[in-house]
């Protein structure tokens, strides 16, 4: 399958509607976008961003990220109300070998801003643009407490993969559960109905 990530962004921004009736604005990073991204993860809970796999209260960490977009390999799509960065999802691509066709997806959302179905709204984002990549799965990873996460993409369809005791460590070295959660991609013929 052929395919140009430029011709998929040029669907954005996009306009979503939350459960409050707020209106979000989809769209991916941009390099100006450093100073209000960092913003969002410093206003992550301590706690939770123990969890986060790279040190996102260190500017130089987001100016990285910001500065070396590659959209075909992580596409960080953001959420912006009032021009605020209140979320993000990003689909992780491995563009060669043995898991090239599995994504992995994760997703964050500022703690004001959520129950309001904009997390939902982002992984579906991140499952179409998976979809359109021609990738067959998506994954996304959790520790155990991460219940309300894991539960959430339950309802979207995500199956438990795997569930590890005290597999992984936090940032203070203290150990967690590790689960994996996965979705199988429907692609374009499948949703067609093609040879049934």
């Amino acid at each position: 399958m052929s395919y140009s990530i430029e011709f998929e962004l040029q669907e954005f921004p996009k306009t979503v509607k939350l459960k409050d009736g707020k209106k979000a604005i989809l769209r991916p990073l941009v390099k100006t976008d450093e100073k209000d991204y960092h913003e969002l993860f410093l206003e992550i809970p301590e706690r939770e961003r123990m969890f986060i796999k790279h040190r996102v209260t260190d500017i130089k960490v987001i100016r990285n990220w910001c500065r070396k977009i590659d959209y075909g390999h992580n596409l960080p799509i953001v959420a912006t109300i009032g021009g605020k960065i209140v979320g993000n999802a990003t689909l992780h691509q491995q563009l060669g070998g043995w898991k090239r066709h599995v994504g992995r997806v994760s997703v964050l959302v500022h703690p004001k801003f959520r129950g309001r179905g904009l997390a939902r709204k982002l992984i579906a984002e991140m499952a179409e643009l998976a979809r359109q990549a021609g990738l067959e799965k998506i994954e996304a990873e959790f520790i155990g407490e991460q219940e309300a996460a894991v539960h959430m993409f339950a309802m979207l369809g995500f199956s438990q993969l795997m569930r590890l005791d005290d597999y992984v460590k936090d940032m203070q070295a203290i150990p967690h559960d590790y689960i994996l959660m996965g979705l199988n991609l429907k692609t374009d013929e499948e949703y067609a109905g093609v040879g049934g």
